[in-house]
């Protein structure tokens, strides 16, 4: 056995090796204090068995030892079988006869998912445009400026806002420009931004309680609720929200919609009903929160025009790529009144809140490109095809079920025999069925006599992949009652 006593272990040329974190006390000897860091980061498993060292030269440095004294502690430790030393491989732990137990890592308790997934929300996840994504992505890259990958802005990239004007003026008939557009996280951020924190944009003294639709997301209703905002459910019919009912509440200066297709019920608002509502905020001096969450998703006809359209400063106009390309990718607009845009940069501060600058970039090509139209229009037909599947089953084994929503977005409503939601389902949870009830939607304070409540289901058609769609149709039509 070779004697390594007063020998310094070897270092390869041009080596750097790894960085090593050693909390070394400020008294006593600099090389036992280094030799005692080092036995315990290997006693205790922190360094593992194999793991190289940086050389001697770099540790004094990083440590603020004289050479001698890092290259002294590790040759005394290579003497005692901590280390193990090689001409030109540097210095690595020693393997050991009984290792030290690692600790033990703990493993994610992962539920088993539905075996039929018919819930509304998400597109489908298959076809996110990887190839086109990932070619944007690299231009994005390659042109970016310098300073696209500082600090940065939290209005957002003007190269995303700039191309989010002119797509959604040409598609969505909104009426802009990029300096008042804020880009955001999704449409809960944005609500977040408006209603919560310190000085929120539309604090609730001054405002009031917020109008919205009596079905909607209980999930938004339990934000607003946590940021101190009190709703008022209005009621709705085949024409839309009853958006009339807001001249019963004269504290009410600001109102959430669903214009372009309400959710989850369907429908677009009626023109009448537009037209109002827009007069109903010039008049009182309120604000109209647009939610355009599928609005590119209309399938007999040309989509319906944004409200924001009719009056650009009494309306704010709330998108987002959720539904479109992916949730995934966490990217939202906010198209704001001229007098909001401060107050909502204010809300966002000048670090916190932000999307990030280079998935910005990389949507501001994908869109700019044409690749965004491109997409919307491939999963137009796509989402068609599964609504014209799904009303075809419908048809073939269960006539009796009245469909409806099925004009625009990416679910339908099924009519239930009243008394019957519940147990239906309880029937699709015992065929791994996931899918969803009406009652769920329903504001709490809307009342029978306000708007009888109705039985039936949410189906969203989106979710499954194509293999696996025709089997979730079958196993919802298992558990949907015969004719009474």
């Amino acid at each position: 056995m070779t004697d390594t006593r007063g020998t310094y272990p070897s270092e390869p040329a041009h080596s750097t090796g790894n960085d090593l974190h050693l909390d070394l006390p400020a008294t006593g000897g600099r090389r036992a204090a280094l030799m005692a860091a080092l036995r315990e980061a290997i006693r205790s498993g922190r360094l593992a068995p194999g793991t190289r060292l940086p050389p001697y030269r770099a540790l004094a440095t990083d440590l603020g030892l004289a050479r001698n004294t890092a290259a002294e502690a590790y040759a005394e430790l290579v003497a005692e079988g901590w280390l193990t030393a090689r001409q030109g491989s540097g210095t690595t732990v020693a393997e050991r006869a009984e290792p030290v137990p690692r600790t033990r890592a703990r493993r994610p308790v992962r539920r088993p998912g539905p075996t039929h997934d018919l819930r509304q929300g998400q597109p489908d996840a298959a076809s996110f445009p990887r190839t086109a994504w990932l070619a944007a992505a690299r231009r994005a890259l390659t042109g970016a400026p310098n300073e696209a990958f500082g600090p940065g802005d939290p209005q957002g990239r003007r190269e995303l806002r700039t191309v989010l004007a002119d797509y959604l003026a040409r598609a969505r008939g909104v009426r802009t420009d990029p300096d008042r557009i804020v880009v955001c996280s999704g449409f809960a951020h944005a609500l977040r931004l408006l209603f919560d924190g310190a000085a929120p944009v539309l604090p609730p003294a001054e405002h009031g309680p917020l109008a919205v639709e009596a079905y909607g997301l209980g999930f938004h209703r339990g934000l607003l609720a946590a940021a101190g905002v009190a709703t008022v459910p209005l009621s709705i019919d085949e024409l839309g929200a009853r958006t009339g009912e807001l001249a019963r509440y004269p504290e009410i200066r600001t109102a959430l919609l669903t214009p372009a297709h309400q959710f989850p019920t369907g429908g677009p608002l009626h023109p009448g009903r537009r037209a109002a509502v827009v007069d109903w905020a010039r008049g009182h001096g309120g604000l109209l929160l647009e939610d355009d969450y599928d609005g590119e998703f209309r399938y007999d006809r040309q989509p319906v025009g944004a409200l924001q359209g009719l009056d650009p400063e009494r309306v704010v106009y709330l998108g987002s790529a959720s539904k479109s390309l992916t949730p995934a990718l966490r990217l939202g607009w906010m198209v704001l009144p001229d007098h909001l845009v401060d107050r909502v940069l204010a809300a966002k501060g000048e670090r916190e809140g932000w999307a990030s600058a280079l998935d910005q970039l990389t949507l501001a090509d994908f869109i700019d490109s044409g690749g965004y139209d491109r997409h919307v229009r491939r999963m137009r037909r796509r989402y068609r095809d599964r609504r014209d599947q799904l009303v075809a089953a419908l048809a073939a084994r269960a006539p009796h079920i009245e469909v409806s929503g099925i004009a625009a977005g990416l679910h339908a409503v099924l009519r239930l025999e009243p008394g019957t939601e519940r147990s239906v389902l309880k029937a699709a949870a015992y065929r791994g069925l996931a899918v969803e009830g009406l009652a769920d939607y329903r504001h709490p304070a809307i009342g029978e006599e306000a708007m009888p409540a109705v039985d039936g289901l949410v189906v969203g058609y989106a979710t499954p992949p194509d293999h696996a769609y025709p089997a979730a149709l079958g196993a919802l039509c298992d558990i949907l009652p015969p004719c009474g």
